[in-house]
C-alpha cells in the first residue's frame, strides 16, 4: 500500500492562469506560498521565517471555481497529490519540477459580501469560519 497525499494552507502568489484544452477541459495553475513562522532559540539565536512555494494545478470544475473566485493573496486550504514531471526548456535543457495536483480546495479568506458565493455553497467539506487566524490553527 502507498499514499501520495499533500495538505497545504497558504496564500496564492499570483492570479491563477486558466486555459481550456481543445476538449473544453479547464486547467488552472498558480503558485501557493506556505510560511513557517520564525522563532528564537533559548540561547537567543533568531531563526527567520521560511517561505516555500508550491506549484498548484487544478482541473475541470475546480479550475472553473478558481477562475471565478480565487485571486492573488487569497488564503486557501489545498488537498492533493505530488506529481513530478520533466520538460525541456528553451535551450533544450531537461528541467524537473514537482506539482501539487489538487483534488480538494477550501477558500479561507474572509468573504467580501454577507452572501455565500456559489463556490462556497458547492463545496461539501467542513466550513472554516472566517474569524480563524493562522495562530488559531492546530499546526
Amino acid at each position: 500500500m502507498s499514499v501520495n497525499k499533500v495538505i497545504l494552507i497558504g496564500n496564492v502568489g499570483r492570479d491563477p492562469e486558466v486555459r481550456h484544452l481543445d476538449t473544453g477541459v479547464a486547467v488552472a495553475t498558480f503558485p501557493l506560498a506556505t510560511t513557517e513562522r520564525g522563532y528564537t532559540l533559548q540561547n537567543g539565536t533568531q531563526v527567520p521565517d521560511r517561505t516555500d512555494w508550491h506549484n498548484i494545478v487544478m482541473w475541470r470544475g475546480l479550475a472553473d471555481i478558481v477562475e471565478k473566485y480565487v485571486h492573488k493573496g487569497d488564503r486557501l486550504y489545498i488537498e492533493g497529490k505530488l506529481r513530478p514531471r520533466s520538460y525541456d526548456d528553451q535551450n533544450g535543457q531537461k528541467r524537473y519540477t514537482v506539482e501539487i495536483i489538487a483534488d480538494n480546495m477550501e477558500m479561507l479568506s474572509p468573504k467580501v459580501s454577507s452572501q455565500p458565493s456559489v463556490a462556497q455553497q458547492a463545496t461539501p467539506q467542513t466550513t472554516v469560519t472566517t474569524n480563524d487566524t493562522p495562530d488559531d490553527l492546530p499546526f
